[in-house]
């Protein structure tokens, strides 16, 4: 399935034309081409020359570190206290990644000894005190043991072993967000996501296949609402390596983590962890959600029966027919399906939309469950997705997912600032107007930010990206 033609229309044919010929057949239109170009890996190169250095593995991060520990990203079932992220959250609290506190029970036994310590005198209270003090190490000894019953009886029956841990290079990742948003205030309050879906078999959901959808979720630390905006997978970017083209290009070349890059230096962004999933784990979801409510077009139903029937024989699985327009629960197939129609009106933007659409439905199914119910879809889940999150987050996500609420959803670059044209070889893209001004109305979007001045990284991207636009579309 991975760097293919996603369409179905002529399928048969196009192969017998790529076995004459390893081009794809004229007749094809590739405004959206979503194949693997492998023209751009020989221009690869992982180092930020032009880019000043931002901070050194030693230097500062946003928490004062120039990044988290490799210990503290392990994902074992426990951090060990001190060093971990809150397991009762589902994002960092401030500009901390985590929160280094003890346990209410390890404060008390510490408090009791110190006081007996300070309150040394006749024998009667050291004998007092000594009393106390055993009685709070059995009692700290007792909490720890019904601590690792719990978490050991969570990973048991969440299965998590079967999550696809992809660990990141924290200092690539750091190099890529700019002081200007390291300093940024604003930002502080926010968690943000990155979300990657693509055509892809699970077992290549991290390396050699274009991001069919790529999308930020940022999420209000204290608030706990949700803004989502997919980022338009032609749009003619920075690829983090100095190589303009399609921004879905990054994925393939450098995987989750040069995608991340991607979207931190275009964008001015933050992001530091990451979900993919495949479009066979997106059915077994859905499914697995007991489907999703979706209003349905007319001018959808063909397309989302041609995409199934595609899907269904490349899966091995049976699909239903959608025979009427209106709103109706969809199954994991077609819900899949839905999200791959693009040739009716709006195009890749609309598909984008939908895309959203299904993953809003998604959270408000799985706001109405209970918490052994959710485990049932991150069984399902699990094993057919790769991401950076460790243990602790991925529980506190499906305890807290009641208190999220997605409050609007967009894209990116926005509509009054965009335009589409063929790059040369990059084929047809999706052109910010101005990168700047757009970078600008995504921060007002997902943070209330209506003041944010860009970064010097993005004015620089943004004077090359309107210089090959001038170079390539002007008559």
């Amino acid at each position: 399935m991975s760097n293919r033609d996603d369409e179905y229309y002529d399928r048969e044919v196009r192969r017998t034309s790529r076995r004459d010929d390893d081009r794809y057949d004229d007749r094809y239109d590739d405004r959206y081409d979503d194949r693997y170009d492998d023209r751009y890996d020989d221009r690869y190169d992982d180092r930020y020359d032009d880019r000043q250095t931002r901070r050194s593995s030693q230097g500062t991060s946003r928490s004062g570190s120039a990044s988290r520990s490799s210990a503290a990203r392990t994902g074992s079932a426990s951090r060990n206290g001190s060093a971990s992220r809150s397991a009762g959250s589902a994002s960092r609290n401030g500009s901390s990644r985590s929160t280094s506190s003890r346990s209410s029970a390890s404060r008390g036994g510490n408090g009791g000894r110190n006081g007996g310590s300070r309150n040394g005198g006749n024998g009667g209270k050291k004998k007092k005190n000594s009393t106390k003090a055993i009685v709070l190490l059995v009692a700290e000894m007792l909490v720890a043991c019904i601590l690792v019953y719990v978490a050991y009886t969570l990973f048991f029956k969440v299965d998590v072993t079967k999550v696809g841990k992809v660990n990141l290079n924290e200092e690539t990742i750091s190099q890529s967000i700019s002081e200007t948003v390291v300093n940024d205030e604003k930002m502080k309050g926010y968690t943000n996501l990155a979300l990657f879906g693509v055509d892809s078999r699970e077992e290549e959901l991290t390396k050699n296949t274009r991001s069919d959808t790529i999308m930020i979720a940022s999420i209000n630390n204290e608030t706990g609402d949700i803004k989502l905006c997919s980022v338009y997978r032609d749009t003619y970017l920075n690829l983090s390596n100095d190589t303009y083209t399609k921004c879905n290009a990054a994925y393939a070349q450098g995987g989750p983590e040069q995608a991340i890059s991607m979207l931190n230096m275009n964008l001015d962004m933050d992001i530091e962890d990451f979900v993919t999933i495949g479009f066979r784990g997106l059915t077994d979801v859905v499914d697995a959600l007991g489907g999703v409510s979706i209003d349905v077009t007319d001018a959808e139903i063909s397309h989302l029966n041609n995409y199934q029937s595609t899907m269904a024989t490349e899966l091995k699985l049976n699909y239903t027919p959608v025979t009427s327009a209106g709103v109706q629960t969809l199954n994991g197939l077609q819900a899949t399906a839905y999200c791959r129609i693009r040739y009716t009106a709006g195009d890749d933007f609309r598909r984008a939309e939908r895309q959203r659409t299904v993953l809003m439905a998604c959270l408000d199914k799985a706001k109405g469950m209970s918490y052994s119910q959710l485990e049932t879809v991150a069984n399902k889940a699990f094993g057919e997705t790769y991401t950076s999150l460790d243990l602790d987050e991925i529980l506190a996500l499906l305890k807290n997912v009641a208190n999220y609420n997605v409050v609007d959803n967009n894209g990116f670059p926005t509509e009054e600032m965009r335009t589409t044209g063929t790059m040369g070889k990059a084929g047809s893209c999706v052109l910010p107007v101005d990168l700047q001004s757009n970078v600008k109305w995504l921060h007002q979007f997902l943070f209330n930010d209506t003041e944010y001045e860009v970064s010097a990284d993005v004015t620089k991207y943004s004077e090359k990206i309107a210089g090959d636009v001038g170079k390539y579309l002007t008559n």
